[in-house]
């Protein structure tokens, strides 16, 4: 039996040179599944994505999702994509086994938690105050060039990781730190700034928004203090004063420190998140 992709939709052109473009997934001209391939809204249209990848319940065991995923490969290499990663749900075993049975290596997870109904309180000693228009700028600047790196160290090439860079950045905050649902904090200890917390809102998945950490920032000298969990629970205060019941955020699997703070915090892991390199 062949397994093969078959078309759905017209290619879809993106701006950027992006394309996306969903498929069935079929055996002998049979449909057992379907998925939806594109280039990468984040990291431009070198980087390649496989979402929605499903085989029907009657036809799964027999390897047919393997089969699909490696002609999803194929198909992003004809696009002229030099790597591709998959978000799998923290708990499709399966699922999870295949993809790495495929080379792919896992990179980050998402991670949510469900607000208690009263706000934490902060540690003793601790104040937080907002960010101000000048600390901004330095922080933007800052931002930006530790995100990239943070991305090369992990594989993605320096033209694809600074262009997630720069587009996260102007997607999310088009008006700067007047963006509309942006809050930004700055930690102070003895006087002087020791960590910033930028919070947010976004769509965990379809239909389903919650309050975001999208960046916490403890300054080197002061790490090791408990400043982490300090801001950590700054986060929850100020979702749940938006009227949020879910905190979410995305962490690096290798930053072992701050999983093993989140999931302290009460975090579980809904997505896990995976790449390989298309050769």
């Amino acid at each position: 039996m062949t397994t093969t992709l078959r078309p759905v939709e017209p290619l879809q052109q993106l701006p950027g040179g992006g394309r996306s473009r969903t498929y069935d997934v079929c055996v002998n001209s049979r449909r057992v599944g379907s998925v939806h391939l594109s280039t990468d809204p984040d990291f431009g249209a070198a980087s390649g994505v496989v979402q929605d990848l499903r085989i029907d319940e009657q036809d799964r065991g027999r390897g047919r999702g393997t089969v699909a995923a490696l002609a999803s490969e194929e198909v992003l290499r004809s696009w002229g994509c030099v790597q591709v990663r998959t978000s799998v749900p923290a708990d499709a075993a399966p699922a999870l086994r295949m993809v790495r049975s495929l080379g792919y290596v896992e990179r980050s997870r998402n991670m949510v938690k469900e607000l208690p109904a009263a706000p934490p309180a902060l540690p003793d000693g601790v104040e937080v105050r907002p960010m101000t228009g000048a600390e901004y700028e330095e922080w933007k600047a800052r931002s930006r060039g530790a995100f990239a790196r943070d991305w090369i160290e992990r594989g993605v090439p320096e033209e694809l990781a600074r262009a997630k860079a720069e587009n996260s950045h102007r997607t999310l905050l088009p008006e700067g730190l007047a963006t509309p649902g942006a809050a930004f904090h700055v930690l102070v200890r003895d006087g002087r700034p020791a960590g910033v917390l930028w919070t947010g809102r976004t769509a965990l998945e379809p239909g389903r928004r919650a309050a975001y950490v999208y960046d916490v920032e403890v300054d080197e000298e002061h790490r090791g203090h408990g400043y982490g969990r300090a801001l950590m629970l700054l986060a929850e205060r100020v979702a749940g004063e938006a009227g949020e019941t879910l905190l979410g955020l995305h962490v690096f699997t290798d930053n072992t420190p701050a999983v093993r703070l989140y999931e302290s915090l009460g975090y579980r892991t809904t997505y896990v998140n995976s790449a390989k390199t298309l050769l």
